[in-house]
């Protein structure tokens, strides 16, 4: 997992890179057809701006789980601190904490073969190999020098990665390098279309809070549990509203995806802050119940 243990009783802060990446579609007619986080938003902020002032690296919101205070802070940290409460509640300076900065946007342009145009939810989204998108990463990763303790983020806005021809996939988590020093990083989408999969932040809180728990996944022997390998955010994305839950910050309601806890995974229910099994206390879940 990324950062100390809890009963380290420490503060970690992961230097956090955000690479806005503008999809270029060619139309079958010649023309072309961008996807820009650059792109401004009703309430006058971009793609890029209003996520980095969202809940995710914004510390100013206060996380009261059913009485219990688990601290004013940035969305993931929260969640791990109650994650952990059984621990962090006599360890409160425990804390993971991203430092965000954004780099300079990049241009990924696939061919037809690998991106095309298309409405798999009633508004037009670029639609975007997953294993093409992938092979560009180390590439991207190796131009702006970012070391293995460090995590790029790479933002699109409503763009849908697909896989075998089959859509959707707001975002994924993933890891390059060698065994000995692996790299993680994120890809996630941002899409301003109201009820959609993936709006606004959802899709990247999902990863993060994969990434803090697994952040370097099957590829390098992830953290496996009784029901699969610890993906915390996918038992709920099937929940209504994809497991989203609405955060008003900044005269905004940004949506946050529940993350279930560690006894979902068959943990001790001591572990976690009231013995939940989710950070947004899901209570039809069981342990394993919707698979890893």
């Amino acid at each position: 997992m990324v950062g100390a243990a809890p009963s380290s009783n420490t503060s970690v802060t992961i230097t956090t890179y955000i690479i806005p990446i503008k999809i270029t579609i060619t139309n079958r007619n010649g023309t072309k057809t961008s996807f820009d986080p650059a792109h401004v938003l009703s309430n006058g902020n971009t793609v890029t701006q209003n996520t980095l002032t969202s809940p995710l690296f914004d510390s100013t919101t206060t996380y009261t789980l059913a009485g219990t205070n688990v601290g004013k802070t940035q969305y993931i940290d929260a969640y791990q601190r109650a994650n952990f409460w059984g621990t962090v509640s006599t360890h409160t300076n425990s804390h993971l904490l991203l430092s965000p900065t954004v780099l300079a946007e990049q241009t990924l342009s696939p061919s037809r073969t690998y991106g095309k145009t298309g409405s798999p939810f009633g508004f037009t989204a670029a639609l975007v190999d997953i294993n093409w998108f992938d092979s560009q990463v180390p590439a991207l990763i190796s131009k702006f020098g970012i070391q293995p303790n460090q995590f790029p983020i790479f933002l699109l806005y409503d763009t849908y990665l697909t896989q075998g021809g089959g859509c959707c996939i707001g975002g994924y988590h993933s890891s390059e390098g060698s065994v000995s020093n692996p790299q993680s990083y994120s890809e996630a989408t941002y899409v301003d279309h109201v009820g959609a999969f993936s709006q606004d932040v959802s899709a990247l809180s999902h990863e993060i809070g994969e990434w803090a728990d697994d952040p370097l996944t099957v590829n390098y022997n992830g953290n496996n549990t009784p029901c699969g390998i610890l993906e915390n955010g996918d038992p709920l994305e099937g929940e209504p509203n994809y497991g989203g839950f609405p955060y008003v910050l900044h005269n905004f309601t940004y949506n946050l995806q529940d993350l279930v806890f560690l006894p979902y995974f068959g943990a001790p229910t001591s572990t976690s802050v009231h013995g939940w099994l989710s950070f947004q206390h899901n209570s039809s879940l069981s342990v394993c119940s919707n698979g890893s």
